[in-house]
């Protein structure tokens, strides 16, 4: 096990750069999750610290040490690719002790690591056989064996459950959570899949452009999210956001107006913002009560509703927002598609975002009121 620095980390190619002043600390047994969108740099920091890639600038320590000019075997890391990497003449056997053969193990030390590392993974009946007789599960399970058998001080996964369908990728999470439970050792998993980092993150590091957008436990990010960024992509349905003008700042509550849609109470402190300043409210789909429109209301139009048997997904269309609105409701909900209904918004469970996309601090109200939007 290893702690893991970066201090000003960058990397171009060329005029195009990539990562820009990552700074960040990964201590020692912690499993952090790196994540964001296509493009955000995610890959490319997790081959820099595997040392696959050149650094530009800035230093990196792995246990202490520099590592920056060391190869990828003298930094003691172990890396899992998204695409497996087996060798498909090879059995389990020999695929998980290719790596400890290359460094000149000797045989028994080999077969005591290969034996311990498929007794971790439950290989053991798999030894035999080679990587076209197993399923996608069971080779994913040898990649990590080959990588965890050389007994590095740090683990990378590299998406490595993109390739799987979708109850072998929930397999396979719980299997990766058990793996860290028991070696305690320090990993660092990339992926754009935002339901992986919640369900196995101790930390989250998420990536946008290049840069890193907040770090924190999944909790933190899902309920303090620091800006839209990382409030649409924490959370799934990710959060609802529309567009308003801020009619009263205040400390511990502030007013909204929403073109065409009325005011809302936010338990913000916006007091360092102006009077008329653009802003976006932000709420969660589970946050949104649904009920039938009046006579007297201006509704919103249903426009499809997602049964999943649990529950329903209700998308509504809202001439404040970019995007439709969704509202998670009763799997056996009334609603149907075509009908119109208003929003009911408690104070508290609001976001609110100033024009460059931050967020406000949330605040505690002493009374619980409600205010609904008009569609």
């Amino acid at each position: 096990m290893a702690s893991v620095t970066l201090t000003k980390i960058n990397k171009a190619y060329g005029p195009v750069h990539i990562l820009r002043d990552i700074d960040l600390t990964i201590e020692n047994g912690e499993f952090v999750v790196f994540v964001g969108p296509s493009g955000c740099g995610k890959s490319t920091l997790l081959r820099l610290i595997a040392g696959l890639e050149e650094i530009s600038s800035g230093d990196l320590h792995i246990g202490g040490d520099l590592v920056n000019h060391l190869s990828p075997k003298e930094r003691g890391v172990g890396m899992v690719f998204q695409s497996y990497a087996l060798y498909p003449h090879m059995t389990v056997y020999e695929n998980i002790a290719f790596g400890l053969k290359l460094a000149k193990e000797k045989p028994q030390t080999v077969h005591e690591r290969v034996s311990k590392t498929a007794e971790v993974l439950q290989l053991e009946a798999l030894l035999e056989r080679k990587p076209k007789e197993m399923s996608g599960g069971q080779r994913q399970r040898v990649a990590i064996g080959r990588a965890m058998a050389r007994e590095p001080r740090i683990m990378l996964f590299d998406e490595p459950l993109s390739n799987l369908d979708a109850s072998l990728r929930v397999q396979m999470r719980t299997e990766i959570a058990k793996l860290h439970q028991r070696l305690k050792s320090t990993m660092v998993y990339v992926t754009h899949d935002q339901v992986e980092a919640m369900t196995l993150a101790d930390k989250i590091v998420v990536l946008n452009a290049g840069r890193v957008e907040q770090v924190g436990t999944p909790y933190e990010l899902y309920e303090n999210p620091a800006s839209v960024f990382v409030a649409g992509f924490i959370g799934s349905p990710k959060m609802n956001f529309i567009h308003g003008t801020l009619l009263t700042p205040g400390v511990s509550q502030s007013r909204i107006s929403i073109a065409g849609a009325g005011e809302v109470v936010a338990a913000i402190d916006s007091s360092r913002l102006q009077k008329n300043a653009q802003v976006t409210l932000g709420v969660r789909p589970e946050h949104l009560a649904l009920r039938p429109a009046t006579a007297k209301d201006d509704g919103l139009e249903v426009i499809n509703v997602e049964y999943l048997g649990n529950e329903s997904f209700v998308y509504l269309q809202h001439p404040c927002a970019e995007e439709l609105l969704v509202a998670r409701a009763p799997a056996y909900t009334s609603i149907k598609v075509g009908d119109l209904v208003t929003l009911e918004i408690s104070p508290e469970l609001t976001y609110l975002f100033d024009d460059a996309g931050l967020a406000l601090p949330r605040t505690r109200l002493t009374e619980q009121s409600r205010e609904v939007v008009h569609g």
